[in-house]
């Protein structure tokens, strides 16, 4: 049974001029801290070229490679990334974060310490006379059931109370062991585009579309861009990712744009 997903309005009418823009999967702190560095730099770039027309900055999911919130204790570094959400606040610019599968333990700390709500399912943006379904993807559709069965044993108060018992350098190691063989910095596993059949997501979509209408799903995870119908008046749109591909989705209230950035 498809996710009840709750509405927001935050956005319900666009100023005139002004965008929404969607990214997914920067996975900050992979493969290693220099080339996150060059990343999350240019991450900063894309955020600095958009801001003068975002009406809101909607990130998608694995924005972190892994985040884990002890009670006084974060992950070190993305100080400039944050630095940055927080200047975009600063200049009435909203930001919404989605958690992924890889930084799922994720709690407080945004809201609380930086003003950024966190979702953590999908949900529906109403904007205008047009409603946008959105959120990260991960155990979404058919198949997948392994790994449907290991997000509810990670995501469980169990698992999150076992995990804050090891110390902080011991857990961040582990992560990073688990981080490399991830499927994004990992060679050994195709992620290329076959058909829309073999798209979950897609097929999630027109699951979804078959009793409600919307008019674009918006969905990250999948770690390729993708634009494909669903239905004669809906798009399933897939925003890629950031160690390969540097793409994003631009939205004016009526159209949504997929696009690629470039310093």
């Amino acid at each position: 049974m498809a996710h009840q997903p709750e509405s927001i309005n935050v956005f319900k009418e666009l100023p005139e001029g002004k965008n929404l823009y969607f990214a997914s999967d920067f996975h900050l702190g992979t493969p290693d801290e220099e080339s996150s560095l060059v990343r999350e730099k240019k991450i900063i770039k894309w955020l600095d070229a958009v801001e003068n027309d975002a009406a809101g900055i909607i990130l998608v999911g694995d924005i972190f490679d892994f985040w884990y919130e002890y009670k006084k204790v974060i992950p070190i570094g993305f100080l400039r990334f944050q630095a940055k959400l927080i200047n975009l606040l600063e200049k009435n610019i909203p930001v919404i974060f989605f958690t992924g599968n890889h930084d799922a333990w994720m709690f407080d700390y945004f809201p609380n310490e930086i003003g950024i709500p966190i979702y953590r399912k999908p949900i529906v943006m109403e904007v205008g006379e047009q409603q946008l379904y959105v959120g990260h993807g991960d155990g979404l559709g058919p198949g997948d059931y392994f790994y449907k069965f290991l997000k509810k044993v990670f995501r469980s108060k169990i698992s999150h109370w076992l995990f804050r018992w090891i110390h902080p350098d011991v857990g961040m190691a582990l992560a990073q062991i688990w981080s490399r063989s991830s499927r994004l910095s990992s060679s050994r596993k195709d992620l290329g585009f076959k058909s829309k059949e073999g798209e979950w997501l897609w097929q999630y979509s027109m699951e979804i579309e078959t009793t409600t209408h919307h008019d674009y799903y918006i969905f990250g995870h999948r770690h390729i861009p993708l634009e494909l119908e669903v239905g004669d008046r809906s798009k399933y749109l897939n925003l890629g990712e950031w160690v390969n591909h540097f793409t994003y989705v631009k939205y004016d209230g009526k159209k949504a744009e997929l696009l690629s950035f470039s310093d």
